[in-house]
C-alpha cells in the first residue's frame, strides 16, 4: 500500500472511530506530510480523494473539515460522479511531473522568485508553438501568449476591443458556463445560435451576423461542452467565409484537440487566411488543472490590445507551472501521457454510449460524440432537468443540469450533461441504468397525473 492510500484509509478510520467528528478540522497538510514522511502533494491528493468521496470538504484559506453526516460505511455508499469535469486522477502523472517541478526550481529560479515576462516564459512558448503544429496551428511565437488557464484567455478575448469596434457577442447554445459568465460580465448584447447533432444552421448564422452588429463568435471546435458536438472541416470553412463577409472575429476554444481520433479534423485557425481567429488551447482537461496553464494565439492587429488587457489582469501566469510544463513537454513525457489518456477516455465514452443504447428508449434523446468528455441527455418535454437532477442526488448519482449553459431567451430546462472524466469504468453502466429508471418512473408519474387531472 502506497502512502497516498495509507493517508486516505487513516482519515477514514479516524472518522469511522469518531476520533474525527462532523465539522472537526483535519490536520494541516504540512502536519500530515511530516507524520507520514511524504510530500505535501501526496497529502493534497489524498484530501482531494476524500473530498471526492464526500468524507470531507474544504474551506478556502482555512483547511479541510469532516462533512456533517457520515452515517455510512465506505463500501456501502456507491457514488456515481457524472458531474465533475476535471481529469481522471488515476490517469495523472504525478511522479513524472514532480521531477519536472524539482528541475524547474533550479532552471527557472530567476523567474520563479521574481516577476517573469507577462507574455509567458519564452522557452515554454516555443515548446507550445511546436506542439500546436501537430494540430495544424502554425503560429508565430510572438503571437502566442501563456494565460492562467483557458478561463483567463476567454475572459481577455471577449473583453478586449477588436478592430471592428463592435460590442455584441454570439455564442453557441448551449455553451460552456465559464465563457457565458465572462461574456455576461461584458454588459454587451449576447446572441445565441442552436447547436444540434448536425451543427448550426448556417442560414440562421448569416442572418445574425448580417443584422446584429456582431463583434465576435465564441465556438468550441470539438467535443463541445456540454453537447459533445464537433464541427466538420466543411462547416468550418463556410463559417469562416461568413465571418470574413460580415467583418466578425472568431474565438476558437480548442480545449480537447488531443482526443480527436480524426487526424484530418483541423481547427478553424488552420483555414483562416484573414487573421480573424483567436485560438485558445487549454491543457487543464488533459493534464493537471491546478497547473493553470493555457495558451492563446492572437493576430497582429489585436496584439497590443491583448497585451494591455493581460498586463492589467496579472503580471504573469505562475512561473513554476510554466517552467515545469516546459520541461515536461520537451522531454516527451506529455506525448506519452496523452497517448495513455486517449485510450482511457475513449474506452469510458464507448461504455457510456453502449449503456445509453441499452437502457434508454426512443423518448430519451442523447448526443453521440466519437470522443471527448461529455454527452447531453434531452429529457421528455414534461420533465425538468432540475427535478431529475435532485432525485438522482438522493441516489448518489451526480449529473449537471444544463439550464445555466443557456441564455434566457433559449430557456432550455430539459437537458442534463453526463461527463465521463472522473467516474470509474465499472460504475458507468450501473449509473446510466439508475438514470434511465429515474427518468422512466417520473415520466410515468407525470403522464398519469396528466391523464387523470380533473377539469372542472
Amino acid at each position: 500500500m502506497n502512502k497516498f492510500e495509507k493517508v486516505v484509509r487513516y482519515i477514514i478510520g479516524l472518522i469511522k472511530e469518531e476520533k474525527l467528528k462532523p465539522s472537526d478540522k483535519l490536520p494541516s497538510i504540512r502536519a500530515m506530510a511530516e507524520e507520514f514522511s511524504c510530500n505535501k502533494s501526496t497529502i493534497i491528493r489524498a484530501y482531494q480523494e476524500l473530498e471526492d468521496k464526500h468524507y470531507i470538504y474544504s474551506v478556502s484559506k482555512s483547511g479541510y473539515y469532516v462533512v456533517e453526516s457520515m452515517e455510512r460505511e465506505e463500501d456501502s455508499l456507491e457514488i456515481f460522479d457524472f458531474l465533475s469535469a476535471s481529469p481522471d486522477l488515476n490517469a495523472m502523472p504525478y511522479k513524472d511531473f514532480q521531477h519536472c517541478i524539482n528541475q524547474a526550481i533550479d532552471i527557472y529560479k530567476n523567474e520563479i522568485f521574481s516577476y517573469s515576462h507577462f507574455e509567458g516564459i519564452y522557452r515554454l512558448r516555443c515548446e507550445i508553438q511546436k506542439y500546436l503544429q501537430d494540430f495544424q496551428v502554425f503560429a508565430d511565437v510572438n503571437n502566442l501568449f501563456i494565460t492562467t488557464g483557458a478561463q483567463q484567455a476567454i475572459n481577455l478575448a471577449v473583453n478586449m476591443p477588436l478592430p471592428n469596434k463592435r460590442t455584441n457577442i454570439l455564442v453557441e447554445q448551449p455553451t460552456y458556463y465559464g465563457a457565458l459568465e465572462s461574456i455576461k460580465n461584458t454588459n454587451c448584447n449576447i446572441y445565441g445560435i442552436d447547436v444540434s447533432e448536425t451543427g448550426i444552421d448556417l442560414e440562421r448564422l448569416e442572418h445574425i451576423l448580417k443584422n446584429h452588429d456582431i463583434k465576435l463568435f465564441y465556438v468550441m471546435t470539438r467535443f463541445q461542452n456540454p453537447s459533445g458536438f464537433s464541427y466538420s472541416n466543411e462547416d468550418k470553412k463556410r463559417i469562416l467565409a461568413l465571418i470574413q463577409k460580415y467583418d466578425v472575429y472568431l474565438v476558437e476554444d480548442d480545449y480537447l484537440s488531443e482526443l480527436d481520433p480524426d487526424t484530418k479534423a483541423d481547427p478553424f485557425y488552420s483555414f483562416d487566411d484573414t487573421n480573424r481567429v483567436i485560438y485558445i488551447k487549454s491543457f487543464s482537461k488533459v493534464f493537471l488543472p491546478g497547473m493553470r496553464i493555457a495558451s492563446i494565439v492572437v493576430p497582429d492587429k489585436m496584439k497590443n490590445a491583448f497585451i494591455n488587457y493581460k498586463f492589467a489582469s496579472d503580471f504573469n501566469s505562475p512561473a513554476i507551472s510554466q517552467g515545469a510544463f516546459e520541461i515536461y513537454l520537451k522531454s516527451g513525457m506529455f506525448h506519452t501521457h496523452i497517448e495513455k489518456i486517449k485510450k482511457v477516455y475513449k474506452n469510458k465514452l464507448d461504455i457510456l454510449l453502449e449503456a445509453c443504447k441499452t437502457y434508454f428508449d426512443d423518448s430519451i434523446k442523447y448526443s453521440k460524440p466519437n470522443n471527448g468528455f461529455f454527452i447531453c441527455i434531452y429529457l421528455p418535454d414534461n420533465i425538468k432537468a432540475a427535478y431529475i437532477t435532485n432525485i438522482l442526488k438522493e441516489k448518489n448519482v451526480y449529473v449537471k443540469d444544463c439550464s445555466d449553459m443557456y441564455l434566457d431567451d433559449f430557456n432550455k430546462d430539459n437537458a442534463i450533461r453526463i461527463c465521463i472524466s472522473k467516474i470509474e469504468e465499472n460504475k458507468i453502466d450501473k449509473g446510466i441504468d439508475i438514470i434511465s429508471n429515474v427518468i422512466k418512473q417520473n415520466r410515468k408519474r407525470l403522464n398519469y397525473i396528466a391523464d387523470n387531472i380533473m377539469i372542472p
